[in-house]
């Protein structure tokens, strides 16, 4: 049977006492990706990764895969698509939780203008996976057409 690379987990590997002194790795099953993490690379500005990180980051791949496939399927190719993400974690009672992601997309697109490129966005957004799995997180999208 033929393994489904889809469905690999990449499960992190904790060290120490977590969370304000824990450290570990963060490896994808596909290898493309091992990244250091703890407490303070995740909720303070040290050095590493975090899962939060890694989430806005297959956001806005997602999305730019999305909006790639839109503007092609609407006749459009464009040359350049640019998307960074950034995932707000907060306290929420006695946990943590993503409150929201804001994604930043520029796209050069030849012939197109920024009404049907911000149509594009839209549906784009709707159809990510990424998005849909998020869909009780509050998302900002700025969306804007390159000169």
């Amino acid at each position: 049977m033929k393994e489904d690379r889809r469905c690999q987990r990449g499960p992190p590997k904790p060290n120490g006492r977590v969370p304000q002194h824990g450290n570990g790795t963060i490896k994808l099953g596909s290898g493309a990706f091992e990244g250091s993490y703890s407490f303070g690379s995740r909720l303070r500005d040290e050095q590493g990764t975090n899962p939060e990180e890694l989430i806005a980051a297959a956001h806005a791949g997602c999305f730019s895969m999305a909006l790639a496939l839109g503007l092609g399927q609407a006749g459009f190719m464009p040359r350049r698509i640019h998307t960074k993400a950034a995932a707000q974690i907060e306290r929420v009672g006695e946990g943590f939780r993503i409150t929201r992601i804001a994604r930043d997309t520029e796209a050069e697109v030849p012939g197109l203008d920024e009404a049907k490129f911000c149509e594009q966005a839209e549906v784009a957004e709707r159809d990510c996976s990424v998005s849909r799995a998020l869909a009780g997180t509050e998302i900002a999208l700025r969306a804007r057409l390159a000169a």
